[in-house]
C-alpha cells in the first residue's frame, strides 16, 4: 500500500507541474498576481510530492521489499545501510526520480527565497520549472516507473552493482545531480529574461548565485567521480576521457564561462546576448549528459541504461526544449545587442573575461566533437572508430597553457586600460612570490 501511494504522489505531482506551468506563464503574461502566486505555491507543493515518493521507494530499499521490481533488481538483504539508499538512485528509474525530486527543489527555492525578484520574472522562472518537472515526470510515469510491483515475490534482490557499492559512489551522483539538475535553474531564469526581454545587470545579479551554487555540486562531483575511478576502476590517473566523463565537463565547462560572463553582464552591461546563450547551452548539455548515460549508444562504466526507447524520448524531449528555446533567443537577440560593446583595449579585464570564456567553449567543441564523433561515424555506417585520450590530450594541452597563462595575467587587469608598466611590474611580483611558495611546499613534500 505505501508503495502505492509513492506511484500516486508522482501522478500528483505531473498534475502539479502543469497547472504551475499553466498558471505561471499566464499569469506573467496578464499581470494576474493570484495566478502568480498560486504558481508559486504549486512549486512547493510539486518538491513536497516528488520528496514524499523519493522517501517511499528509499523505504522499499531499507526493508528490502522486493515485490517492487526496481529494490528486486537493485538490492540484497545482506547490503550495509549506506549502500540499500544508495542503491536508491543506482538505477535508471531510481536516478531519474532523484533528477525531477532535485528540479523540484530548485524550483520551490526560487519560489521561497526570490523574494526580491519581479513578479513576472519570478512567475515565469518557476513556469519553467513546471515545464520541464511535468516532460520529465511523464517520461517516469511511462516507461522509467520505479513503484511497479512483481508477483510471486522473490525472497532475496539480485544486489547492486558492486562497483557502485563504494562510499564515493554513494555521495557522486547526488552531488552531480545537484549540478547538473542545479543547472535548469539558470536555463530558467535566462529563458524567463528572453520571454521578458529584459537580460541587464539586475538579470545577472540575480542569476549568478544559483549558477555559483549549480557549478559547486557539479564540481565535487565531477571530483568524487574521479576519485572514485582512480582507486576503483585501476585506470591509473582520474581521468580517462571515458565518453560519460566528458558528457559531465561539457556543461562545467559552458557554466565556468556563463560565471565569467555574468561578471561582465553585471559590471559593464554588455555581452548580454552572449550570457543568455551560454546559460541555453549549459542546459542542453546537462540534458545531452543524461540521455548520453540512459540511452545505451555509449559503453561506459558510467551508463545507467540502455533502453533505446528511452533515450529517444530524451532525444527528442532535448530537441524541442533547445529548439524552441533557440527560437526565442533569435528573436530577442536585435533587443538584447543595444547595449554598446566596445572593448577599450586588450590590457583590460573584460577582454580577459572574453577571452577565457571564448577558450572555454573551445575546450567545450572540442571534447564535443571527440566523444560524439564516433558516435556519428556508426550511425551512418562509415566504420567504428575510437576516439581517446591521445586526441585530446594533443589538441588540448596547448590551449590549457594559453588559458593558465591568461588567468595569471588576468586577474591583474583593471576594467579600464591598464598601463603595461604597472601590469609587468605586479605580474613579475606575482611570479616571484608563486615560485617562493612552489619551491617551500616541494621542499615540504621531499621531506
Amino acid at each position: 500500500m505505501i508503495t502505492e501511494i509513492g506511484h500516486f504522489a508522482l501522478i500528483l505531482a505531473f498534475v502539479v507541474a502543469v497547472a504551475q506551468s499553466g498558471l505561471g506563464f499566464v499569469g506573467a503574461a496578464k499581470h494576474h498576481n493570484g495566478a502568480m502566486a498560486s504558481s508559486i505555491m504549486a512549486a512547493v507543493v510539486q518538491f513536497i510530492l516528488l520528496l514524499g515518493a523519493f522517501f517511499v521507494l528509499m523505504r522499499a530499499y531499507i526493508v528490502s521489499d522486493f515485490s517492487v521490481i526496481n529494490v528486486f533488481a537493485n538490492s540484497h538483504t545482506a547490503k550495509p545501510l549506506l549502500y540499500k539508499i544508495a542503491g536508491v538512485w543506482g538505477n535508471h528509474e531510481g536516478s531519474m526520480l532523484l533528477w525531477v525530486v532535485i528540479l523540484a527543489l530548485f524550483g520551490a527555492a526560487v519560489a521561497t527565497f526570490g523574494k526580491s525578484l519581479p513578479a513576472p520574472l519570478k512567475s515565469r522562472v518557476v513556469a519553467v520549472h513546471g515545464t520541464l518537472g511535468a516532460l520529465f515526470l511523464i517520461f517516469i510515469l511511462i516507461a522509467s516507473n520505479p513503484f511497479l510491483r512483481q508477483s510471486p515475490v522473490p525472497e532475496n534482490g539480485q544486489d547492486l552493482n558492486p562497483l557502485l557499492q563504494d562510499p564515493g559512489l554513494a555521495f557522486h551522483p547526488p552531488l552531480l545531480y545537484l549540478g547538473y539538475v542545479g543547472l535548469s535553474t539558470t536555463f530558467a531564469f535566462a529563458l524567463a529574461a528572453l520571454i521578458d526581454g529584459k537580460v541587464d545587470a539586475a538579470w545577472a545579479r540575480w542569476v549568478r548565485p544559483w549558477t555559483l551554487a549549480a557549478w559547486i555540486c557539479l564540481t565535487t562531483g565531477i571530483a568524487l567521480g574521479s576519485w572514485w575511478a582512480y582507486y576503483e576502476l585501476g585506470w591509473g590517473g582520474f581521468w580517462f576521457w571515458d565518453p560519460v566523463e566528458n558528457a559531465s565537463l561539457l556543461p562545467w565547462l559552458s557554466g565556468t564561462a556563463l560565471i565569467h560572463i555574468l561578471v561582465l553582464v553585471e559590471k559593464r552591461g554588455q555581452a548580454r546576448a552572449f550570457a543568455a546563450l551560454l546559460a541555453i547551452i549549459t542546459f542542453a548539455m546537462s540534458l545531452l549528459g543524461t540521455f548520453l548515460v540512459r540511452s545505451g549508444v555509449l559503453v561506459s562504466a558510467h551508463t545507467f541504461a540502455s533502453d533505446p526507447s528511452r533515450g529517444l524520448f530524451l532525444l527528442i524531449l532535448l530537441a524541442v526544449l533547445m529548439t524552441g528555446t533557440l527560437l526565442v533567443y533569435v528573436k530577442r537577440v536585435p533587443q538584447l545587442q543595444n547595449a554598446p560593446s566596445t572593448v577599450k583595449g586588450l590590457a583590460t579585464r573584460e577582454f580577459s573575461l572574453r577571452l577565457q570564456s571564448a577558450l572555454l567553449m573551445v575546450f567545450l567543441i572540442t571534447i564535443l566533437l571527440g566523444t560524439l564523433y564516433p558516435l556519428l561515424v556508426d550511425a551512418l555506417q562509415l566504420g567504428v572508430i575510437s576516439v581517446g585520450a591521445p586526441y585530446f590530450n594533443t589538441v588540448l594541452t596547448p590551449l590549457v597553457l594559453v588559458m593558465m597563462a591568461i588567468m595569471a595575467g588576468g586577474v591583474l587587469l583593471r576594467w579600464q586600460k591598464t598601463p603595461w608598466l604597472i601590469w609587468c611590474k605586479q605580474a613579475a611580483q606575482s611570479f616571484l612570490i608563486s615560485c617562493v611558495l612552489g619551491v617551500s611546499l616541494l621542499f615540504v613534500i621531499v621531506h
